[in-house]
């Protein structure tokens, strides 16, 4: 197997850059962090703090005719709404949302589960960039399957 070096590896990353993505996540270092990130790598970021200010920039977006090509979404927002909880009122908004949910506890059941939760993808933290973008891409090009909630 050929060997990439650093700044062929930067380049294949940022291939999967220039969409909008929005990021949901009530630690403003994990934030600001991430968010940096991934505009470094081309992508159009948006910071919402919790489930209600994610709400009303998806709205925004979608209104201005500019909407969201993603959602990564943190699961627990203690005092506000997660994950989960914003993303059933965004699916209200948007049937065809692509969301990715995110947490530092892999052992949940909704990330090994996420597709049943009605998401598209799934990261868990700390965020590795190569990984968030894999999935990223992954979603970004995968059409949303609809959600069954009878189970």
């Amino acid at each position: 197997m050929e060997e990439l070096t650093f700044k062929e590896s930067q380049k294949e990353i940022a291939a999967g850059g220039e969409a909008k993505i929005l990021l949901m996540d009530d630690e403003d270092a994990i934030r600001n962090v991430c968010g940096e990130m991934l505009t470094y790598f081309g992508y159009q970021v948006s910071l919402a703090r919790d489930g209600q200010e994610a709400i009303g920039l998806y709205k925004m977006a979608k209104e201005t005719g500019d909407p969201f090509d993603a959602v990564i979404m943190d699961l627990t927002i203690p005092g506000g709404l997660g994950g989960i909880e914003t993303l059933a009122i965004l699916r209200q908004i948007d049937p065809e949302i692509k969301a990715i949910i995110s947490s530092g506890y892999a052992s949940d059941p909704v990330m090994s589960d996420y597709e049943k939760y009605g998401f598209s993808g799934v990261v868990i933290k700390p965020y590795k960039f190569d990984e968030l973008n894999v999935v990223l891409n992954r979603v970004i090009d995968k059409k949303q399957l609809p959600l069954d909630f009878t189970y």
